[in-house]
């Protein structure tokens, strides 16, 4: 039986304000943090990018991860932004590298990494050190962390609004040739996974 939406959380800033409170996403989380969140995520139907965040926040990245595939072309700057992080809190630092590049003349980016692209992926570097060889603090980290997400959020809520959107498929865009190709050959056996 599918989980129902908690009545605790009818709102955007109810269920934000809660999600806040959970453990701050920074290393590979094994689980969502809180499975029966994911109901009251989806039942309230934001935009593609804040039910992204939402799910980020709660660790629940598999569910994230299905909604930013829909959204890792450009215009959807926000969506690869969040693709990005994702990789990162998964422990794909590679990978996460790549997006924030691809994404790094942004106004998402601008807005959040401020000081360039270089303090970001030095960012990424810290994290991937504390979880590869246990050095750096987990605490100063898993607020950077937390402070890139309230960033982002803020952005998207700022540009795309908090409200009820029934019909998401307007936020979705088809991938660029490039991306296309990339998806193609991983499934049909080409050349496997992207090359950084």
């Amino acid at each position: 039986m599918a989980n129902k939406p908690d009545p605790k959380f009818p709102t955007f800033t109810d269920l934000y304000n809660h999600l806040l409170t959970l453990p701050a996403p920074l290393l590979p989380p094994g689980k969502a943090t809180s499975p029966n969140l994911t109901a009251s995520i989806s039942a309230l139907s934001l935009h593609p990018t804040l039910e992204v965040a939402f799910h980020i926040l709660n660790n629940d990245l598999p569910s994230a991860h299905f909604l930013v595939r829909h959204m890792q072309s450009p215009p959807a700057y926000e969506g690869m932004f969040w693709h990005g992080i994702l990789h990162r809190i998964e422990g794909d630092y590679d990978n996460a590298r790549a997006w924030y590049d691809n994404v790094s003349e942004s106004d998402v980016f601008k807005h959040t990494w401020s000081e360039g692209k270089d303090d970001a992926l030095d960012f990424i570097g810290r994290v991937e050190n504390l979880n590869k060889n246990r050095k750096g603090s987990r605490e100063d980290l898993e607020k950077e962390s937390l402070e890139e997400i309230k960033k982002v959020i803020e952005w998207c809520k700022q540009k795309f609004g908090e409200q009820r959107m029934e019909d998401a498929s307007a936020a979705w865009v088809k991938p660029d040739e490039e991306n296309r190709k990339m998806a193609e050959d991983m499934v049909s056996g080409g050349e496997g996974f992207r090359n950084f």
